[in-house]
């Protein structure tokens, strides 16, 4: 497949967030899987002021109206270290600017400007390829116009719609309906209209083809009034087309041990606690607590349980930084533990790669994680989660299922401590036999959390889309 994909940020040309990286990797797995992928960008003055890339000229030129104006447009060309294709929209007006989207922690009062001349020279760059795109996939509001624009033009193009966070929308007030030169029909509850005002992401999620979100609980958290972030009914009415697709995980440091070798992981478990000055041999799991220490991680369960968590015989390590009086909690806490519970105060990667190899389960007891990086660097290790079914991590780690040996770790439902402490408990009752805790081990190593398999469950969306387009032709 011939896929454009549209973004506002790309590492490492213009990042300010996690869509940078996203937009990275997800071309790059595309690419690996044997499609032609393309990426268009606006020209900001980042990319152009920077001597890392190397920028030339397409020779295509043309002109866009937004609103009463008519703008022109030269589109620029250059290429990710792997060869991959990003072409840069240019014009100076709109991004030759000291910040992607505004300046001393205010946006720029055009960002509607800004970004409706953006989404129309896409569409216009795509209608100019040779050979033209398959599919048009778009990410975040700042390209969420192009399923509308698609849509008013009639074009054959499907169009999928990435939303990568929900609390960014692209929200503008009404006269800037306008600048998208579309008929009034348009600022509508079927369209761009969003209480009064015009809402770039609410557009595309009515008119995309396809809307992908971060992960199937998400799907249905973005659904309700606490998860949708304002959105909810509209998501609601859109949920036939709605997707959860996890996104992958770059590739992890060198580990210093063979995960599989059971010897090697029981010197680097000893060598772990020796390092955090733990009492050697426990009987029960060495768990690992590794997050910034605030309530959304969920530290604040683990706290009123951790006289009981360890009466048993196992070791505790908790590593980041926290609010003062999380980490006067924590102190206390070792104190009163000594020898069974250990906190680290700093997360280098080092220091990462070491708790990763020598823990046995990883406590994420967080309300909300709808990425679960750490989950995917745990299962890497082979170090069972014990997680809470909070956004991406229910479709992540399956619960473990006694009966059939399935599943990759220990979920819990409830948000409150004795809901985690069962499940350690649960945890430490599969540790004492060898055999089930070795092959979970096994499981989990097994389970793909790469940007190939993001690509994958992609590739059935695009192939889904363009049969159906075929037919309707």
């Amino acid at each position: 497949m011939n896929i454009l994909m549209a973004a506002s940020e790309m590492a490492p040309f213009a990042q300010t967030g996690k869509l940078a990286d996203a937009m990275q990797a997800l071309p790059e797995a595309l690419r690996a899987a044997g499609h032609e992928v393309s990426v268009v960008l606006p020209y900001y003055r980042s990319i152009r002021d920077s001597k890392e890339f190397s920028v030339r000229p397409t020779k295509v030129k043309f002109s866009v109206p937004v609103g009463e104006a008519r703008y022109d447009c030269e589109i620029y060309e250059t290429r990710t270290l792997s060869g991959g294709q990003v072409f840069l929209v240019a014009r100076d007006e709109f991004f030759d600017r000291s910040g992607l989207y505004g300046s001393n922690g205010r946006d720029y009062q055009d960002n509607a400007a800004r970004f409706t001349f953006f989404n129309k020279c896409v569409l216009e760059l795509a209608r100019r390829l040779n050979p033209s795109p398959d599919l048009i996939h778009a990410h975040d509001w700042q390209a969420a116009l192009l399923p509308v624009l698609a849509k008013h033009q009639g074009l054959a193009w499907p169009v999928v719609l990435t939303v990568h966070d929900l609390a960014f929308q692209g929200n503008f007030w009404s006269y800037d309906f306008g600048l998208t030169n579309l008929p009034a029909d348009y600022f509508s509850v079927r369209g761009l209209e969003f209480f009064g005002s015009m809402n770039f992401l609410k557009g595309g999620i009515v008119l995309a083809d396809r809307v992908i979100l971060a992960s199937e609980r998400l799907v249905r958290d973005a659904q309700t009034k606490e998860g949708g972030s304002g959105l909810e009914t509209v998501l609601r009415e859109q949920s036939a087309k709605l997707l959860g697709v996890l996104e992958g995980l770059d590739s992890l440091p060198e580990i210093p041990y063979t995960a599989k070798d059971r010897a090697a992981k029981a010197r680097c478990r000893e060598q772990l606690l020796a390092e955090c000055q733990l009492q050697p041999k426990p009987t029960g799991p060495v768990y690992a607590l590794s997050s910034q220490l605030v309530q959304q991680k969920g530290l604040d369960l683990v706290l009123p349980i951790l006289d009981r968590l360890l009466a048993t015989d196992v070791r505790l390590v908790i590593a980041g930084p926290g609010q003062p009086e999380d980490e006067m909690a924590l102190r206390l806490a070792t104190r009163k533990h000594a020898g069974r519970l250990a906190w680290i105060p700093e997360e280098t990667e080092a220091g990462m790669a070491k708790l990763w190899a020598g823990a046995d389960a990883l406590l994420a007891p967080a309300p909300v994680e709808p990425s679960g990086k750490q989950i995917r660097e745990a299962l890497r290790y082979g170090v069972l989660p014990v997680v809470r079914a909070a956004g991406g991590l229910a479709q992540l780690v399956p619960i473990f299922d006694p009966r059939t040996g399935e599943g990759t770790g220990f979920v819990f439902y409830e948000f409150n401590s004795e809901a985690l402490l069962d499940a350690v408990r649960w945890a430490g009752e599969v540790f004492a036999k060898t055999a089930s805790w070795e092959s979970l081990r096994e499981r989990a190593m097994a389970t793909d959390v790469s940007w190939n398999a993001t690509a994958r469950q992609l590739e059935t969306v695009y192939e889904e889309l363009l049969g159906r387009r075929a037919l309707a032709a």
